[in-house]
């Protein structure tokens, strides 16, 4: 059963305390070089630098005291590591982050900064989620999941809320695809208004989202390989069916290109972007045709990026 609207919206002011209500911005350069006017929800300004706060913060709010008083645990290559850890200091909450060996330092040092405890595996989606289970078990650790746990998405979907309540018009929306923002932005969006399209970007190199939505059932992602780190996720059954149900194409970019739309982005309208927000970016310039002369909303998912590292 999907979320419905009201509920999403309860949801929204409930987390509305505890996170930034992100701007969107607009690039005169961008539209006369996509054909299309585009409107960024820019989540890299929101707290903790990604739109990942919004899911974990509801998540966390939506813990009993019990639950509370046992901390969490979650897997993650960084931005939901950060978000996590970030709404348990909010809430005085233990948290442990299970991180992949090649999870980028500047993300490593921003979940230690808000103080959760780190654990490295190799960086691998099953080392990923046998960590979690093992520091569950041994701690009693409630478990979080980045992307498919229902809280998750749903308090994801609060940015396509303010998006929209700012640009009622807008006729299509593109995110990129880890799972837990495209299906709540599809809950949100659809919610609203049945007619706006809903689209991703993805890397060709972790492509099982969009070999899951041709082939209509989940496909594995056994070796990602992309420079957008916090793409390198696996569907699950609680976004894949909203995925599924509602999202028109997802679009495959390579490597090159999500470099190349980092760059455009940061040059042309001065906002530090990071590479999986890049992707949804990258996606409309190489699909330009599909979009051409629609108002099209694109949701820039996070701005956290190694400075001593960058691809450009």
């Amino acid at each position: 059963m999907f979320t419905s609207l009201g509920d999403l919206k309860l949801i929204r002011k409930s987390i509305s305390s505890y996170i930034h209500e992100t701007p969107v911005l607009t690039s005169k350069v961008f539209d006369s070089t996509s054909g299309c006017s585009t409107y960024f929800k820019c989540e890299n300004f929101q707290k903790m630098g990604a739109f990942k706060m919004r899911g974990a913060m509801n998540a966390l709010l939506s813990l009993s005291s019990q639950q509370r008083a046992d901390g969490v645990v979650t897997h993650s290559s960084g931005n939901f590591g950060q978000a996590v850890a970030l709404a348990a200091l909010n809430l005085d909450v233990k948290a442990t982050i299970v991180m992949p060996s090649n999870a980028p330092k500047v993300k490593k040092d921003a979940v230690a900064g808000y103080g959760a405890s780190i654990v490295e595996c190799e960086p691998t989606n099953k080392a990923r989620v046998a960590a979690t289970s093992d520091i569950s078990a041994e701690t009693g650790a409630v478990i979080l999941h980045p992307s498919d746990q229902k809280e998750v998405i749903d308090g994801n979907a609060s940015a396509a809320l303010e998006l929209l309540e700012s640009q009622p018009d807008i006729e299509a929306i593109i995110t990129p695809v880890g799972g837990g923002l495209l299906a709540g932005t599809a809950l949100a969006a659809k919610g609203l208004n049945s007619r706006i399209e809903i689209f991703a970007g993805e890397p060709s190199g972790v492509d099982d989202a969009y070999r899951s939505l041709q082939t209509g059932v989940i496909q594995p992602s056994l070796n990602p390989v992309t420079i957008a780190d916090g793409l390198r996720t696996q569907l699950g059954e609680n976004n894949f069916p909203i995925i599924k149900k509602y999202v028109v194409e997802i679009i495959r970019v390579e490597e090159d290109e999500i470099i190349s739309a980092m760059k455009f982005i940061w040059e042309r309208m001065k906002i530090v972007i990071e590479p999986s927000s890049a992707v949804a970016v990258a996606a409309v310039l190489k699909n330009a045709i599909l979009f051409k002369n629609r108002k099209l909303g694109i949701i820039i998912s996070g701005g956290n990026v190694d400075l001593s590292n960058l691809p450009f």
